[in-house]
């Protein structure tokens, strides 16, 4: 399956970033903390170049902690401040002002050092669709400014918002990017719901996150389903069967039957693929940094 999604309000986004860039002092770049790879737009970088830059690991309660620690570290190596949060409940998101006016110090410094008075620090937030962009906003300005949705391609236009009095962010849709050159990014984003389901094949994507958490995560997933078959070895792996059967055992515990006994594969899917996102599967990461 090849997943392509780049709608024409997404192409207008990029130029409207491009077009505020000379207004902007730092970025918050949100990630998801499930993925936090495949949920950076590799287009960020050629479109934000050299602005200093925080990555955000958003729904971290949802990600494998210590995956989050081992990519918080990843980050940090990297060069960028790193944070993780949660933002539907606030968990983290204090800390962002205060790390954004660290990479504005200097200029904060020449404006004191001219008897200036710092203005506040002007902020891009960016990140893919569903990655939590309006619901961190809410949090930070502290009232229900930014349109919010369980579902990508909410956020349509630009807007600036104050958060405080020392930072002004300036939130723009999600950008996705034309195509997925390594399709397991695009499962990735799927499994987690940033993109539309509409373009997916459903038992695909379950297919795919099954096998993934079969591999890395049995046993939360055995006791979620109450799974009677052992743990699928190495070489199962190759075995399309032995993940099928996975999802069949679900099927059946979830009472997804159809005439003649046989369980319907794409109602167990999406049962699957909606108590994982909802964190009932247990808390997971789907890629290491290493």
């Amino acid at each position: 399956m090849t997943i392509q999604w780049f709608p024409g309000h997404m192409t207008k986004a990029r130029r409207q970033i491009q077009e505020k860039l000379g207004l902007i002092d730092v970025v918050i770049e949100l990630v998801d903390a499930r993925l936090p790879l495949s949920s950076r737009n590799p287009m960020v970088d050629e479109i934000l170049s050299g602005k200093p830059r925080m990555i955000v690991l958003n729904k971290s309660d949802l990600a494998d902690p210590q995956m989050t620690k081992e990519w918080l570290n990843y980050f940090t190596a990297e060069g960028h401040i790193a944070l993780e949060v949660n933002a539907s409940t606030g968990q983290g998101t204090k800390d962002i002002p205060n790390k954004a006016k660290e990479l504005f110090k200097e200029k904060i410094e020449r404006q004191i050092a001219k008897g200036i008075k710092p203005r506040p620090v002007r902020a891009l937030i960016v990140g893919i669709p569903n990655v939590g962009k309006s619901t961190l906003i809410n949090r930070l300005a502290g009232r229900n400014i930014a349109i919010t949705g369980d579902r990508p391609g909410v956020t349509k236009g630009q807007q600036w918002i104050k958060v405080g009095t020392e930072m002004e962010l300036l939130d723009t849709p999600g950008i996705l990017w034309p195509k997925f050159e390594d399709q397991n990014v695009g499962y990735r984003l799927a499994v987690t719901g940033a993109i539309k389901e509409e373009i997916l094949n459903v038992e695909d994507v379950a297919f795919f996150a099954i096998k993934y958490l079969a591999r890395y995560y049995w046993q939360p997933l055995k006791e979620r389903y109450e799974l009677e078959q052992p743990q699928p070895q190495p070489q199962d792996f190759e075995n399309p069967d032995e993940i099928v059967a996975i999802m069949e055992a679900i099927g059946r515990k979830r009472g997804c039957i159809v005439s003649g006994g046989r369980v319907d594969l794409a109602k167990a899917s999406g049962i699957i693929l909606r108590e994982l996102r909802a964190g009932k599967t247990g808390r997971y990461t789907m890629e290491s940094p290493f």
